[in-house]
């Protein structure tokens, strides 16, 4: 019988779940909305009880999730979401709370620093060095892979927090920091900042400009600061035609010229949508279960 794995891609406004298998073939998967922890897990764990009840028997859960979150081992806080502006969800123990309520291991780390594993592994990040993943939907984060294992540090990357510059007219709305890349350039910092949802914008709408020069300076934050061979922009707000493009306009025009890249590489070939599509996250989460081997 074929080994399968549980996974999920735990965000702010869903948790995707899924059975794998080892060939990345996802058997079935579910969406649970992001409600309260109670109601959330319940109905993620008895989506995977329903699987295990199907004959899907798992022994490992690869658990890529939003932030912030405590990652060191021996931590009395371990495995848990710490201080989230996601209400409900601040101090929350979700690993723990999945591992007695499915009796399974628990693989654990950020849905970015996992979907830049993904990318490593198996997507546009192959054979890098340094990659990092950003994510830009409802919020915007990003995940960071140095030689083949995600950057924890200190905690672990929040370079969603880097301070941003913006253009004349425009706040940004982060409770935290105003002005940093994700009170400015997440969908739902766009929402506020425009009043009205980013999907709804017309493609001629200022909007669109405002976005692509904050994603440029922040591409070149990260740029300067992890010296990387890929940074792939992901989230659904990148899938507006265009954008990418612009962003690319915008990075280069803010570097102007300073780092001396080599001669066949150009930002074109660094910035980069993502390889794996819309299933870098989920990939994630399987991704983490071979990287923590037992």
């Amino acid at each position: 019988m074929q080994e399968v794995f549980a996974v999920i891609e735990a965000g702010g406004t869903k948790f995707n779940c899924a059975i794998v298998n080892a060939k990345r073939e996802i058997l079935v998967e579910a969406r649970v909305p992001t409600t309260t922890p109670e109601e959330t897990l319940a109905e993620v764990v008895r989506f995977f009880n329903q699987q295990k009840a199907a004959g899907f028997n798992f022994s490992k859960l690869g658990l890529a999730c939003f932030g912030p979150i405590d990652l060191h081992q021996g931590s009395a806080t371990y495995g848990s979401i710490t201080d989230t502006p996601k209400p409900q969800w601040s101090n929350f123990a979700i690993l723990p709370l999945l591992e007695e309520a499915l009796h399974c291991k628990v693989f654990f780390d950020t849905d970015v620093n996992a979907a830049a594993l993904a990318e490593y592994t198996w997507g546009a990040a192959q054979g890098t060095d340094v990659c990092v993943y950003v994510t830009v939907g409802t919020g915007l984060g990003g995940g960071v892979v140095i030689n083949g294992k995600p950057l924890h540090g200190l905690i672990h990357p929040e370079i969603g927090h880097v301070l941003i510059t913006p253009p004349a007219g425009i706040q940004g709305i982060c409770s935290y920091h105003g002005n940093c890349a994700e009170g400015l350039a997440s969908g739902k910092a766009m929402s506020e900042i425009w009043q009205q949802a980013a999907e709804t914008l017309p493609d001629d709408h200022q909007a669109w400009d405002v976005q692509a020069q904050i994603l440029g300076a922040f591409c070149h934050n990260l740029m300067v600061s992890f010296s990387p061979q890929k940074i792939i922009m992901g989230g659904g707000v990148m899938n507006k035609p265009g954008l990418m493009a612009k962003v690319l306009h915008y990075a280069e025009q803010s570097l102007a010229g300073y780092l001396a890249l080599p001669p066949t590489v150009s930002l074109k070939d660094i910035i980069c949508l993502p390889g794996l599509g819309q299933h870098s996250g989920l990939f994630g989460a399987l991704a983490l279960t071979d990287y923590h081997k037992d």
